[in-house]
């Protein structure tokens, strides 16, 4: 290799090194990317939403222990955001329960029914039960992605 080849290389190499910092180079997959959530049809502003993100569904509605990410979002004007942020393209479910009293869990009745809202994505609903994950499931491609949950209520407040 000649010199002036070597040198052509090397000033190659340091203008890739100045133009992109290794932060900008180790960026983890699905970085940039993100999943708004708006959650509606809240019957007050008590409380936050806790809303989970499921690539499997394994765990999912309702152990967000075994949900990829999780988050809150305030309630204004009986709404509320979950923005889920680095967020990979692929398939995934979202779960969303409405924490009137801020205890960090889904209250449930003594049939176990929750007494709280929940939702989940594509609006799905269970059948005698918490919704499926198959029937909650959209595919994310990637960038920024928008979707709205409606949040139910299926024990009358007393």
């Amino acid at each position: 290799m000649s010199l002036r080849t070597a040198i052509v290389i090397a000033l190659l190499v340091m203008w890739t090194l100045l133009e992109f910092p290794d932060s900008a180079l180790e960026q983890p997959v699905g970085a940039g990317n993100s999943i708004k959530v708006t959650v509606v049809g809240l019957h007050s502003n008590d409380g936050e939403v806790d809303c989970a993100l499921f690539n499997a569904a394994d765990g999912f509605p309702d152990h967000s222990d075994k949900a990829i990410k999780t988050t809150k979002g305030k309630i204004e004007n009986e709404q509320a955001l979950c923005m889920f942020d680095d967020v990979a393209a692929g398939d995934y479910a979202i779960s969303e329960f409405h924490d009137e009293n801020l205890n960090g869990r889904l209250d449930r009745n003594f049939i176990g029914m929750p007494k709280e809202g929940v939702g989940a994505s594509n609006d799905a609903t269970g059948h005698m039960g918490p919704p499926k994950y198959e029937d909650a499931r959209f595919h994310y491609d990637g960038g920024r992605a928008q979707i709205t949950i409606h949040t139910h209520y299926l024990v009358a407040p007393l």
